[in-house]
């Protein structure tokens, strides 16, 4: 009997890829058994199905840290993914680890986002009990509120779901901690949670130099010296580093790139993303974000009636708010609580 297309790239992983690496032929399978597609393995369909969901579109239009930028060249959430997923795809490949896996998770590892960033995060994590966490709403994008013709969620691979969920859990190898059982399972999956830090790390200091909420001259000297003097330089750096930093079975950072890492990590937190020109932005979001949730709790819309009668009101609401984009989020506070001039 002939092999279909799958098996042969089935075969070819297992032959190419190291002994760490998740194959997609011994994958631990999706909730719901489907049959097989003879011309992908499961880790590209998982892909294929992230690249064409709604949740993924809408992040074209969710902010990165410059909130609703009207500006072309400011990274938005949808262009965080695809960096964050070069970046990965990039160091599994150099590792000969599984690529299809690593890029999966990579695109769907912001899918549960919400609009205005981590100000949309807070809003709902004090609105809502138990708390809101963006790694969960987005495994609960991909296993529940995207639908297929099949019914609820994307019925997407363990490994998948796994590396989603965890991206945020896997940060043990940027401060060279053990990695234990908290992260990822997966090799592929502690390769997105740390190409994740080595793009924002990149991109939102490209940023604020774009904006001119720092110079230069005012980054960490060492780091720079590192890591190097721009984007590419300082990437690069931290991809080799990875690259040269794992051995098989661990995904590693070479010492002086990791430190260089976190001392450009702990000046963004300490003093970009703080300051006066972004947290003045980020706090009115806030207060438009929790204006707009409660009234849309008190008086909810059509599609938050409709959703699941299963999960609470609250849980609904915040569903459809974390769903927003940006613009979405300040169109429907406009016309919901903001005053319309008379036109008679």
């Amino acid at each position: 009997m002939t092999e279909t297309i799958r098996e042969q790239l089935e075969k070819r992983e297992s032959m190419t890829l190291c002994p760490g690496a998740a194959l997609a032929a011994e994958t631990r399978g999706r909730e719901h058994p489907e049959t097989e597609d003879p011309h992908r393995t499961a880790f590209q369909r998982d892909r294929d199905r992230i690249l064409h969901t709604k949740a993924f579109r809408r992040l074209k239009r969710k902010t990165q840290v410059f909130l609703a930028p009207a500006g072309d060249h400011y990274r938005t959430r949808l262009t965080h993914t695809l960096e964050v997923s070069q970046i990965a795809r990039s160091i599994a490949r150099a590792l000969f680890l599984n690529e299809d896996l690593t890029e999966a998770i990579a695109l769907g590892h912001d899918l549960g986002h919400t609009p205005f960033g981590h100000a949309g995060e807070r809003v709902l994590d004090r609105a809502l009990e138990g708390g809101f966490r963006h790694y969960e709403q987005s495994l609960r994008v991909v296993q529940k509120l995207e639908k297929r013709r099949s019914g609820p969620g994307l019925n997407l691979t363990w490994e998948v779901r796994d590396g989603i969920v965890n991206h945020s859990r896997g940060k043990a190898v940027l401060y060279g901690k053990p990695q234990g059982a908290e992260g990822p399972a997966t090799l592929e999956g502690l390769v997105v949670a740390v190409a994740d830090a080595i793009g924002y790390i990149s991109h939102d200091i490209d940023d604020a130099l774009r904006a001119e909420v720092l110079r230069p001259e005012d980054l960490p000297r060492d780091a720079v010296a590192t890591l190097g003097a721009t984007t590419s330089e300082r990437i690069n750096t931290m991809v080799v580093g990875v690259i040269h930093g794992s051995a098989e079975g661990v995904v590693g950072i070479v010492p002086e790139v990791r430190d260089a890492m976190l001392a450009l990590r702990t000046y963004l937190y300490s003093t970009v993303y703080p300051c006066v020109a972004i947290d003045t932005e980020i706090k009115k979001a806030e207060r438009m974000l929790e204006t707009l949730h409660a009234h849309l709790l008190a008086n909810p819309l059509p599609d938050i009636l409709e959703a699941d009668p299963a999960d609470s009101l609250a849980r609904r609401t915040a569903d459809f708010v974390a769903g927003m984009t940006d613009e979405y989020a300040m169109q429907l506070y406009r016309e919901l609580i903001l005053p319309s001039p008379w036109r008679g």
